[in-house]
C-alpha cells in the first residue's frame, strides 16, 4: 500500500470489501462472511481511499490481542497513511484511530501509568450505590413515557441511561455532559463533521478538568486527578474521552442491543418473564452475536511478517473485529443455550488492553434492562423486525430506533426536581454500615419526571437521524 495523489492507494491486485456504506450497515455479517473467505486477516476499506486490515476469525483477533505489545503495538503513530499526510484531517476515521495519550492507544510503562489511573479510580465505584442510581436514572426516563403506551427505547431510553450513569460516576456537569456525550455520537456514527467535533469534545473534557482541579470530589474523574500517576491536563482530557466515550456509546448498543433481542428473538421474548431464561443470558447472547463494539482496536506489526500465508506490514492499521471473532463458524457453538456461562467471547477484548470495567457495564446493562421489564412487562415491537435499521458506522454496531407498545402506565406527578449527576458516595465509616446511595431512592411510582433540557434536545436529534 502507498500513498499517491493525496489518498491512500488500494493495494495492488486486492479489492478491499467496505466496512462502511448502506451495504454494510443494512448487514455487516454479510461483509465478514465474504472476507473471511479470504483469509484470517482480509484487506477492507474503512472509509473511501482509507484502507487498512481486519481479522476476520476468533483465532487471529485472539493472536493480535495476546500477543500485544510482544509482536504488536497500538500507537497510530506507526501509521503509514498518517506519517504521510494522506488522509484528509477531516476524515470521520481519522478522528476514530488517531494518536491520542491514552491507555487504548499506548503500550508499556506509558500505557500501564494511563491504565492504572483509569482502573485503579473505576474499582473504587461503590456498586450498591451504583444500582441505585441507575435505577433511579432508569425509572426517571420511563416515567417520561410511561403514560404514552409507545415510545422509542434507543431515543428515549438507551441512548440517554448510559449519559446520567456515566456523569454520575464522574461527577460531571450535566452542561458539559451534553456536549461531550454530543460530540461522541458524532465521532461513532463517523460523522463528516468529525473535526469539529472532536474539537469540541476536548474542548470539553477541559473545561471538566479544570473544574475538577479547582473543585474536586469523590468521583472518578477527581480520583484521577488525585492518583500518583499524576496525569496532566492534556492527559487527562484524553482519558476522559476514553473513560465516557468507552462508557456511553457502547452501553447504549449493549443495552438496546439485549432489549431488541427480549422483545423481538422468539427465542428469548417472553422467557425472562416465565423464568425460562435470565438477563445476563441474553446479555452474553449479544456480547456473543453482536457485541457494541464491532471493529476496533487497531495494531501494528512491529516488523513485516506473515500469518497464516497474510503478509502484515508495520504501517498498516489491522483492526480486530469483536464481530467476526465471535460469530466465527470454526470456534463458535451452534446454539445460544450451548454458551451459557461461556465468556470467552471477545466483545471486552482481551490482553493487555481488555476493558477494566466490563463488570460495571455489565452490572449497569442488567440493572437498566430489569427496570424496563419490570416497569413494561408486555411490551412490543411497533414494527416487524426486518424494518429496524442498524446504526451507521464502521467500529459498533446498535439500532437507530425501537418502537415499542406496552399498556399505558400511569405515573403519580412528583415535585421533586429532576435527577441531576452526583458523585461516589463517601466511603461508610465502618463495614457494617450500608454505604450511602449516590441520590436518594425512591419507589418507582415516585421518580421524578422530565429530563434536563438538554438531554430532551439530544433526544430530539436521535430521533432526526
Amino acid at each position: 500500500m502507498s500513498a499517491a495523489g493525496g489518498t491512500f492507494r488500494q493495494p495492488e491486485g486486492q479489492h478491499p470489501l467496505p466496512l462502511h456504506g448502506p451495504r454494510f450497515d443494512a448487514d455487516p455479517q454479510a461483509t465478514y462472511e465474504k472476507l473471511r473467505a479470504t483469509g484470517p486477516i482480509a484487506p477492507v476499506e474503512l472509509a473511501p481511499g482509507v484502507y487498512a486490515q481486519l481479522t476476520t476469525t476468533y483465532e487471529a483477533a485472539q493472536h493480535l490481542l495476546t500477543n500485544t505489545p510482544r509482536l504488536f503495538v497500538r500507537d497510530p503513530k506507526r501509521w503509514d497513511a498518517l506519517r504521510e499526510g494522506s488522509i484528509p484531517p477531516d476524515s470521520p476515521v481519522l478522528m476514530m484511530i488517531q494518536d491520542r495519550p491514552n491507555a487504548l492507544w499506548t503500550d508499556g510503562a506509558v500505557h500501564e501509568r494511563y491504565r492504572s489511573a483509569i482502573a485503579d479510580s473505576l474499582q473504587k465505584v461503590d456498586t450498591l450505590a451504583l444500582t441505585r442510581t441507575v435505577t433511579q436514572i432508569a425509572d426517571g426516563l420511563i416515567d417520561a413515557f410511561a403514560d404514552r403506551g409507545t415510545c422509542d427505547l434507543v431515543a428515549d431510553f438507551t441512548a440517554l441511561l448510559p449519559m446520567q450513569t456515566m456523569f454520575g460516576l464522574c461527577g460531571c456537569p450535566a452542561d458539559i455532559g451534553g456536549r461531550i456525550v454530543g460530540a461522541l455520537i458524532k465521532l461513532f456514527d463517523t460523522a463528516q463533521d468529525a473535526y469539529a467535533a472532536n474539537a469540541e469534545l476536548e474542548r470539553a473534557c477541559l473545561e471538566l478538568v479544570l473544574r475538577k482541579r479547582a473543585d474536586p470530589g469523590n468521583d472518578v474523574i477527581s480520583r484521577m486527578i488525585r492518583h500518583r500517576a499524576e496525569l496532566s491536563n492534556e492527559e487527562m482530557v484524553q482519558q476522559i474521552i476514553l473513560v465516557i466515550g468507552a462508557g456511553t456509546e457502547p452501553l447504549t448498543n449493549l443495552i438496546g442491543n439485549a432489549l431488541k433481542l427480549l422483545i423481538a428473538d422468539d427465542r428469548y421474548a417472553g422467557t425472562v418473564a416465565g423464568g425460562v431464561r435470565t438477563i445476563s443470558e441474553a446479555l452474553h447472547a449479544v456480547l456473543w452475536d453482536d457485541p457494541p463494539m464491532a471493529n476496533y482496536s487497531p495494531l501494528y506489526a512491529l516488523r513485516p511478517m506473515q500469518y497464516r500465508g497474510v503478509q502484515l506490514e508495520p504501517g498498516i492499521p489491522i483492526l480486530v473485529s469483536f464481530a467476526a471473532a465471535n460469530t466465527d463458524p470454526v470456534f463458535r457453538t451452534p446454539a445460544p443455550e450451548q454458551r451459557a456461562g461461556n465468556h470467552a467471547h471477545l466483545a471486552f477484548s482481551a490482553g493487555a488492553h481488555a476493558c477494566p470495567a466490563k463488570s460495571l457495564a455489565v452490572h449497569i446493562a442488567q440493572t437498566a434492562i430489569e427496570r424496563v421489564l419490570d416497569r413494561l412487562p408486555e411490551l412490543t415491537l411497533d414494527c416487524r423486525p426486518e424494518e429496524l435499521t442498524r446504526r451507521p458506522g464502521t467500529f459498533h454496531s446498535g439500532w437507530t430506533s425501537l418502537p415499542v407498545t406496552f399498556p399505558p402506565v400511569t405515573v403519580p406527578h412528583s415535585e421533586e426536581a429532576a435527577w441531576t449527576p452526583q458523585p461516589d458516595p463517601q466511603p461508610a465509616p465502618s463495614g457494617s454500615t450500608p454505604p450511602a446511595a449516590i441520590s436518594t431512592p425512591k419507589p418507582p411510582t415516585s421518580a421524578p419526571r422530565g429530563r434536563p433540557h438538554w438531554l430532551n434536545s439530544l433526544a430530539r436529534w436521535w430521533r432526526g437521524q
